[in-house]
C-alpha cells in the first residue's frame, strides 16, 4: 500500500490507528509538529476514552492509509495528557499582518507523508470548528516570525491569500463583489461612449453640403409643366373615338335624342 503525496492533517486524525498486530489503538486527536522547520514528525491517538493513556506515533511508523483506517508498524510511545499538551503546534496559533493584527488562526495544514515537510497551512477567519468555514492557503515563504501560538506574516489581509475552500458566505460575498465590479465597468464603458457621441455628433454641419434655392444643381419641379391650354403648340383635344356610358350610349348621341330640347 502506497502514501499518498499530500495529505492533509485533519483526515489523518480522522482515520483509526491500526498496528501490524491487528490492535485498534484509537483515533488520533492531536499533531507533533517541529514548528521551526515546519515539519510533522508524528501524532498522538487516545486508546480509550476513559483512560488517560496516550500512544504517541512517529510519522516514519505510517504503512498505509486505508478509507477509515491508518496502517501503523511498530509499537508507540505510551504517555499522559499532561506531557501531550506540551507537545509544540502551530494549529490553532494567531495569524498578524504586517501591522500586526489577526486576521485568523492555523486551522490544518496539507504535509507530504513520506517526509513530514508542511506544504502550506490553512488559515480559518472564525472558529474553525464550525463546520462549512472558508479556509485560505497560507505557504512557509508568507510566514516572517512565528512564537508560540502567534505567527507574524508579510501580508495585509487574507484576501491577498487564495482560497482553498470557500463557504456559502464567503461565496455569496464573492459573487456580489464581481457582479459590483461588473456593472461599475458597464457604467464606465456606457459614460466614455455617451460623452463620445455627444462631443462627435454624426451629422455633418459643414455649409458644403447645405441646400440653397441658389445651388446649380437645383432644379423646380414645375419648370416643365406647361405654360396654359391656350397653347398653339399643344394638342389638348379629345380623341374621336365616342365615349361609353354605362348605359351603353354616347354623351353626343344622348343630346340628340334629348326630348326635352
Amino acid at each position: 500500500m502506497t502514501l499518498p503525496n499530500e495529505f492533509l492533517l485533519t483526515n489523518l486524525l480522522r482515520h483509526r490507528i491500526r498496528c501490524d498486530q491487528g490492535i485498534d489503538h484509537g483515533i488520533g486527536f492531536k499533531a507533533w509538529m517541529h514548528p521551526p522547520v515546519h515539519r510533522l514528525l508524528g501524532w498522538v491517538s487516545r486508546p480509550s476514552s476513559f483512560k488517560l493513556k496516550r500512544d504517541v506515533w512517529r510519522l516514519d511508523q505510517l504503512r498505509g492509509i486505508g478509507s477509515q483506517e491508518l496502517f501503523v508498524k511498530g509499537t508507540p510511545v505510551s504517555s499522559d495528557q499532561m506531557t501531550v499538551e506540551r507537545i509544540p503546534t502551530l494549529l490553532e496559533a494567531d495569524i498578524l499582518n504586517l501591522n500586526g493584527e489577526k486576521l485568523g488562526s492555523i486551522a490544518d495544514f496539507v504535509f507530504q507523508p513520506k517526509t513530514g515537510s508542511i506544504l502550506y497551512y490553512l488559515i480559518s477567519r472564525s472558529d474553525p470548528r464550525i463546520p462549512g468555514t472558508s479556509r485560505w492557503r497560507l505557504t512557509i515563504n508568507r510566514i516572517m516570525d512565528q512564537q508560540p501560538g502567534m505567527v507574524s506574516t508579510n501580508v495585509e489581509s487574507l484576501e491577498d491569500l487564495p482560497l482553498a475552500r470557500v463557504s456559502l458566505r464567503e461565496d455569496f460575498l464573492k459573487k456580489s463583489r464581481n457582479l459590483k465590479d461588473q456593472l461599475n465597468e458597464i457604467s464606465k464603458n456606457t459614460t466614455f461612449k455617451l460623452e463620445g457621441w455627444l462631443e462627435d455628433p454624426p451629422w455633418d454641419q459643414s455649409s458644403d453640403r447645405s441646400f440653397t434655392s441658389n445651388d446649380s444643381s437645383f432644379s423646380d419641379p414645375l419648370d416643365d409643366w406647361p405654360d396654359g391650354i391656350d397653347d398653339e403648340t399643344t394638342d389638348y383635344s379629345y380623341s374621336d373615338k365616342p365615349m361609353i356610358s354605362s348605359k351603353g350610349f354616347s354623351f353626343d348621341e344622348a343630346e340628340e335624342e334629348d326630348p326635352w330640347v
